[in-house]
Formats: structure tokens, C-alpha cells, sequence
């Protein structure tokens, strides 16, 4: 769990540093906002109260706990899930990925009340109207790699796992 730990680490001041750069020392907040290379990457200022895509969004304070509080609960049950299954490498990194950008969004929704949201990209004739920012990327990718690399894997995992019971229970 030590790989997961280090890894959600470096998501996580990845994603404070890049709202740090952007957000405060390009003057987003008030700039709202910098073509990079526009129409592919755009930089936008936007404050997002709710979930993905602002959904469940809310003014409301208590909202914004129970997302912090929620974030912090998924966060957890991760760690204990990967940790009780004995994860492979991949799933591993693949928690500390979610787990890192799940952080990321907490300290936001503590500090600003919201989640610093700047990066938009569109393509191809299509206008992305939403924002994202490095957290949401994680928080997307981590998922999807436990997808991938979590459950029973054969006969060869299923013995890995009952040695590593074996250890916790002494």
C-alpha cells in the first residue's frame, strides 16, 4: 500500500500545484479566461459546487460538506478495499490515482467552498461548455483502472490472497 500512498501523494500536489500555477498565479479568478492553444486548450475559470459536471450542484454550505464528507468516505473505502484484497501493482497505483484526485477536490471545496475548475478543451467543430482540472482527470482515470486491474485474476491470485490473510491474522 505503500506504492497507493505515494502515488495518491503525487496526484495530489499535482493537481494543488497546477490550481495553484493557474488559478492563482495567472490571475485566473479574475482573468476568467487565457487561450493556450485555442479551440484544443483553453484555460476558464469556473466553480463548481456539485459533483462531475456540476451535478447536485448547490449553494447551500451543508451541500458542500456532505460532497467533502462523501469524498473522504469513497476515499477511504478504497484504501480499505484495495488493501484487503491484496491489489495487484496496477490496482495499486490505480487507487492512489482516484484517491489522489479525490483529496485534490476536498481541499478545494475546504478552502474556496468549491472546486477550482480551469481546464477546457474542445475539438473538431465541438464547443466544450464545462471545465475540469487535474483532480477530475484522476478521479476519472483511477476509476476506470480498478476497473480494469482489481477482482480475481485466476488460481495464482486466489493463493496470493489467502497468504496475505494469513499474514494479517498473526
Amino acid at each position: 500500500m505503500r506504492l497507493a500512498a505515494l502515488v495518491a501523494g503525487g496526484i495530489f500536489l499535482l493537481d494543488q500545484a497546477t490550481k495553484l500555477a493557474v488559478v492563482q498565479g495567472l490571475n485566473l479568478i479574475e482573468r476568467g479566461g487565457i487561450d493556450v492553444l485555442p479551440p484544443y486548450l483553453t484555460f476558464r475559470m469556473a466553480w463548481n459546487r456539485g459533483i462531475n459536471f456540476g451535478l447536485f450542484a448547490h449553494d447551500a454550505d451543508v451541500m458542500r460538506w456532505v460532497l467533502i464528507a462523501v469524498s473522504l468516505a469513497i476515499s477511504a473505502w478504497v484504501w480499505i478495499w484495495v488493501r484487503r484484497e491484496g491489489a495487484t501493482r496496477w490496482a495499486q497505483i490505480s487507487a492512489g490515482v482516484l484517491i489522489g484526485g479525490a483529496l485534490g477536490n476536498v481541499i478545494d471545496r475546504v478552502v474556496y467552498g468549491a472546486v477550482a475548475d480551469f481546464l477546457n478543451m474542445s475539438c473538431c467543430g465541438f464547443e466544450n461548455p464545462y471545465a475540469f482540472n487535474v483532480a477530475d482527470i484522476a478521479v476519472f482515470a483511477g476509476a476506470f483502472g480498478l476497473v480494469l486491474f482489481s477482482g480475481d485474476q485466476g488460481p495464482d491470485r486466489k493463493a496470493k490472497r489467502s497468504k496475505l490473510r494469513e499474514k494479517l491474522r498473526k
